[in-house]
């Protein structure tokens, strides 16, 4: 239960994921709507139902960790410039996505106000179809079609991006062994003249009721003025990631991303910082106390576990999620921990109390 109200992914996203092929022709969405079709198309290969979105309490894939510094990795830089008939194209589907998003949030009003346990029966429906559209189009890009990607902010709503000097490459990693998951991504590297075999890169973890698209304007000032690379990416069912929202799957998530970064981008797990910010503090938690040679970890608006945020009462330990409170014990890493004490969703006496343990 807990879980289940922990996860607001924005709808829709703040962010779109424009596919291209081999040849650099523009791939065309299909109909989500089609994916729940007769014939099972949409269904991971060798995964049931029941695997696939109720794997929440087998954690056998979380025990180890693969880490391959010889690996590589494909990646394309979405910093192109755009002819005026492009510009007015981009303005004109800008004008429908306002539009789409103001019907979306009558919707969503209107959907809150009917019966609670019937809105969430609504809502899981629609996040395991969701999940299915993913799992199908994320499989055939990267088995079949070579697919690379455009980031694409939705602009209408956070405005243009601040300048960065170095590239910014939309990828998806994946997929996960035991969900068949791929999860959107965006690296934000330096210059290659910039980097040096010190150089950190930022494992973001966002907050909740966000994605990468939101989150895009911050990664791009931190990167440009700490001179490090970040990489940020959307939880299982956020944004353009594929699976169902869950605390275990942000767990593999963090897991296979942070997988990927010390194979393809910094090569050692010391140049690797973590960093959580509010609901992002406990896969960051979960992920430090579990890797030794981690360079650090930054917790930002940090809660000592997801039930302790709505009561100080232990009667309903059985349903928390997110225990940093006694994770935190076991981060052998340095860690920074940013709090204001006039947060009003997580109380700054969460992060006073993480601080007081880890020393």
């Amino acid at each position: 239960m807990a879980g289940a109200l922990t996860f607001f992914p924005p709808d829709p996203p703040l962010y779109k994921f424009e596919r291209v092929n081999k040849d650099g022709e523009v791939l065309e969405d299909d109909d989500e709507e089609g994916t729940n079709n007769q014939n099972g198309v949409g269904r991971m290969e060798g995964k049931d139902d029941e695997d696939y979105y109720d794997d929440d309490d087998d954690d056998s894939d979380l025990g180890t960790f693969e880490i391959d510094t010889s690996s590589s990795h494909q990646m394309n830089n979405n910093n192109k410039k755009k002819n005026s008939n492009d510009q007015a194209d981009d303005e004109a589907k800008r004008k429908q996505q306002r539009q789409n998003r103001q019907e979306q949030q009558q919707r969503q009003q209107e959907a809150a106000s009917q019966d609670p346990i019937v809105a969430m029966t609504e809502r899981s429906n629609k996040l395991r179809k969701r999940a299915k559209y993913r799992a199908k189009i994320d499989s055939e890009d990267h088995t079949i079609n070579g697919v690379t990607y455009n980031f694409i902010p939705d602009t209408s709503i956070l405005g243009n991006l601040p300048s960065f000097n170095g590239t910014i490459h939309p990828i998806k990693i994946g997929p996960q062994k035991r969900t068949g998951t791929y999860i959107a991504a965006l690296l934000y590297k330096l210059p290659s003249n910039e980097i040096t075999d010190k150089t950190k890169t930022i494992l973001y973890s966002h907050g909740n009721a966000t994605d990468i698209g939101a989150m895009a304007g911050l990664q791009c000032l931190i990167a440009k003025n700490l001179k490090c690379n970040v990489l940020v990416y959307d939880y299982s069912g956020y944004g353009e990631s594929g699976g169902i929202p869950m605390e275990k799957n942000t767990y593999r998530d963090v897991k296979m991303v942070y997988e990927w970064v010390v194979s393809n981008v910094t090569k050692h797990e010391h140049n690797v910082i973590l960093y959580g910010q509010s609901v992002g503090s406990g896969p960051s938690c979960y992920l430090a106390s579990r890797r030794n040679n981690v360079g650090g970890l930054i917790l930002h608006s940090p809660f000592t576990s997801g039930m302790r945020v709505l009561t100080p009462s232990r009667a309903l330990a059985c349903l928390d999620i997110f225990p940093n409170i006694d994770r935190i014990k076991k981060v052998k890493c340095k860690v920074f921990i940013i709090h204001g004490k006039k947060d009003v969703e997580v109380k700054f006496e969460h992060g006073y109390v993480l601080s007081f343990i880890h020393l």
